[in-house]
């Protein structure tokens, strides 16, 4: 080597002249470093003795490793010439294999780097990554190959590798490096602290207390009604349109404001002192004289506690006002300790009468003109509704995914004294929102589907509090029913639901947290080639709640973050997109926010001509019930459209024009539910031709002789119409009613076919 390119070569090389300083320097070397690795631990000693001190808990919980995702490394180009080789050898891939094998097998080299955050997992994928990296390489950084050298000629021990496995390690887990910044982004222990404005003022919090139809919530808006200024939050779009409506009937302006609309009186759009909204939607900055929070027991709800917990916390206002169970009160004085605010608590009574009857149901021929039938399942919507209809009855459907007005109109119809329809069949979606005359709850069932704290579904009884918030509807003050009745239509399920009621309503002992998005943009700054999901996934892992708190399912936001991994958006657009509250069962639903976010992503404002040919605009009325619940999903995308417009006014400008079609789906739609049974029959007209030949098979039995019964007794058996009848979803008397109504459909369209082709009628009778 010439002398000119060893006096080029030394200067770049100074840092790494002694592997050992390496060494000392990553505190491989306790006998070297051990003043200066004791100092480290006291340290670490003081800052874990604070924290203990400070936040009263147990020392950080382990991460989950299981979620660092190692970052791919790209080959270093600015090398220039292997520096490394001119110094030493050439090195033999063979014997880096064994030297690597022999790393990685030294158990101090693992409790090391367990020490630095390496657990065995890591460890192993760090190393993987590490031979791989070694071996192939065409160029190794010029102090690891003279590392790598000496080891290999006895110069050096196989423990000099340490240094350069770490840095490695912390190349592909970038997390390693900032874990205590990670650790103090997603610290969750004092979510009061966040809301400084609220802090900054005494606020005084009334507890409105008792059972469904008591009148707490009434005394909560007189008060809201009476103030200069206020704020409803409400869980439904259904209560927040109720408040907005009787706050202007009474004369004070208000505006509306949910995730898809907002409503101002005022012709110019200044904001009025009242607002009703949906409580994700309620302003925490803006100073109010009350505000008022509904069904409070909500704060512990899985997906949308935090919402309640926000609101509670956060709201800027001089009386809160708080409407929900009773099992909601030592928990919310417990919460109102942490803020330094005193809590008074009213208590009301239910202002009518319920009882449970001894007797159920049992047949839907025993119903009665203001019967509610309570299902936890669409199909046993379409299903009841059709045998109701199949007895000359008319009868209301609401169920969770029909848009508002469709159920507003439904309730109309139940409602009407002079309509009638004088039974309604419905989800629990009636639990909340909407104003009925009931005089008895069915609970067609007592198991629903439910959502358990690791995002799985799973069937569960329903719960007390579920159980006396769907009773609760029967018998309302307001109604023309005074007395309310609850029962079932299973004569099994009717002990089982006194068992339910007989209990006392769970405490509430926990309440939703969620990551906001600057906490997220923290993360995603440590760490910039995460996933959103993976940061979510990570700062879940990491977060330190006490126990008054709970982190809540994330799972849809990551389904919707995985979704749209691939579309090339910042991250604040991506975090708005994924909020957006859309269901992931429907199809349609999720391949529209898609494209939604496709066309944000190349920005291409989405134009009213733009939606109308994605949804194939305009839409004829439903013929079978797949109509109509592709159309229930084109309205949930509309109101995605509405949702989005809000957050992103100029990418989705044409809110008007897409809310005036959403007006004429609902429309539609309502006509398509007034029809209800008709699209059913069309969905499914096998049943008929079924019905009627098993009528034909029992016409044939009774005519025949003793020995042939057997055999046709098992023909029989295996027939829908006797499965029908033995699992109790069909009668004898509705089997006659069905077998009529199919001969009366068969001779008119007999005869409409005679009147429009009497020639091709007579061509079929000449070929018979």
């Amino acid at each position: 080597m010439s002398v000119n390119r060893c006096l080029y070569l030394l200067p770049r090389l100074q840092r790494h002249i002694s592997p050992r300083t390496a060494r000392i320097t990553a505190g491989v070397c306790p006998a070297s470093s051990g003043s200066s690795l004791s100092h480290r631990q006291h340290q670490a000693g003081s800052v874990v003795c604070s924290r203990k001190v400070s936040s009263n808990s147990s020392s950080p919980k382990p991460p989950d490793t299981s979620l660092f995702v190692p970052v791919s490394l790209k080959a270093d180009s600015s090398v220039d010439g292997d520096v490394g080789a001119e110094l030493t050898q050439p090195l033999d891939k063979n014997e880096l294999l064994k030297l690597m094998n022999r790393f990685y097998k030294r158990k101090e080299m693992q409790m090391l780097a367990a020490d630095n955050g390496l657990d065995a997992r890591l460890f192993h994928q760090a190393f993987i990554s590490f031979r791989k990296y070694v071996l192939e390489m065409s160029v190794l950084p010029a102090d690891l190959h003279i590392v790598l050298s000496d080891i290999r000629y006895g110069a050096g021990h196989i423990d000099d590798i340490y240094p350069y496995f770490m840095r490695h390690a912390k190349q592909i887990f970038p997390m390693l490096d900032c874990m205590d910044d990670l650790r103090k982004i997603s610290d969750l222990r004092v979510p009061a602290n966040w809301y400084p404005e609220a802090r900054a003022i005494q606020r005084k919090v009334i507890f409105h207390a008792g059972p469904t139809n008591s009148g707490k919530t009434y005394h909560a808006i007189q008060r809201y009604l009476t103030a200069k200024s206020g704020v409803y939050c409400g869980p439904l779009k259904l209560l927040a349109h109720e408040i907005f409506e009787k706050s202007n009937t009474a004369g004070v302006a208000c505006d509306l404001v949910t995730g898809e609309e907002r409503t101002f009186v005022d012709l110019d759009g200044r904001p009025a002192a009242h607002v009703a909204c949906t409580i994700e939607m309620c302003n925490v900055t803006t100073q109010y004289e009350v505000a008022v929070i509904d069904e409070i027991q909500m704060i512990r709800d899985s997906s949308r506690g935090w919402a309640w917990t926000r609101a509670l916390l956060g709201l800027c206002a001089e009386e809160i006002h708080v409407c929900g169970e009773p099992a909601a009160i030592d928990f919310v004085r417990e919460l109102m300790y942490t803020t330094g605010e005193e809590m008074e608590v009213h208590t009301y009574k239910r202002l009518t009468p319920i009882r449970v009857l001894d007797q159920a149901v049992e047949s839907l021929d025993n119903l009665s003109p203001g019967d509610c039938i309570v299902c936890f399942n669409k199909n046993d919507i379409y299903s009841i509704s059709r045998q109701i209809e199949a007895r000359g009855k008319e009868c209301a459907v609401i169920y969770g995914s029909l848009p508002p007005g469709t159920k507003l109109s439904q309730a109309k119809k139940f409602n009407d004294p002079d309509d009638p329809c004088k039974i309604l069949v419905a989800t629990d979606a009636i639990g909340m929102g909407l104003n009925l005359s009931i005089k008895r709850i069915i609970f067609n069932s007592l198991v629903k589907p439910n959502i358990n704290e690791k995002g799985e579904k799973q069937m569960e009884t329903i719960s007390t509090s579920q159980a006396l918030q769907i009773s609760g509807r029967a018998g309302r003050f307001s109604s023309i029913f005074k007395d309310g009745e609850v029962t079932t239509m299973h004569r099994d399920d009717l002990p089982v639901l006194k068992e339910i009621l007989k209990h006392s309503v769970d405490p509430i002992e926990t309440a939703g947290l969620h990551p906001t998005a600057e906490q997220i943009e923290m993360f995603a700054y440590h760490l910039p080639d995460a996933t959103l999901s993976n940061l979510i996934d990570i700062f879940v892992s990491l977060s330190q709640v006490d126990g008054m708190y709970f982190v809540c399912n994330i799972d849809d936001f990551k389904f919707l973050a995985d979704m749209i991994q691939h579309i090339p958006l910042n991250l604040r657009s991506r975090y708005v997109f994924c909020t957006a509250p859309i269901n992931r069962k429907q199809l349609f639903v999720c391949t529209s926010f898609l494209k939604f976010a496709r066309q944000f992503s190349r920005d291409e404002p989405l134009t009213f001509d733009w939606i109308c040919r994605h949804i194939h605009w305009p839409l004829p009325p439903p013929k079978n019930i797949k109509d109509l619940v592709h159309l229930e999903a084109v309205h949930d995308v509309l109101d995605l459209y509405l949702w989005l417009s809000y957050r992103f006014m100029d990418m989705f400008p044409d809110t008007v024009m897409v809310r005036a079609i959403q007006q004429k789906l609902d429309d539609i739609i309502q006509e398509g539910v007034r029809n209800i049974t008709r699209l059913i029959r069309a969905t499914d007209p096998p049943v008929t031709d079924l019905l009627q030949k098993q009528s034909k098979r029992h016409n044939k039995t009774v005519s025949r002789s003793q020995k042939g019964q057997k055999g046709d007794s098992k023909e029989k058996e295996s027939s829908l119409a006797y499965r029908l009848i033995k699992d109790g979803l069909l009668t004898p008397h509705l089997l006659q009613e069905l077998q009529k109504e199919w001969f009366k459909d068969q001779k008119q369209d007999s005869t409409n076919q005679s009147t429009l082709d009497p020639e091709g009628n007579q061509e079929k009778g000449g070929k018979v």
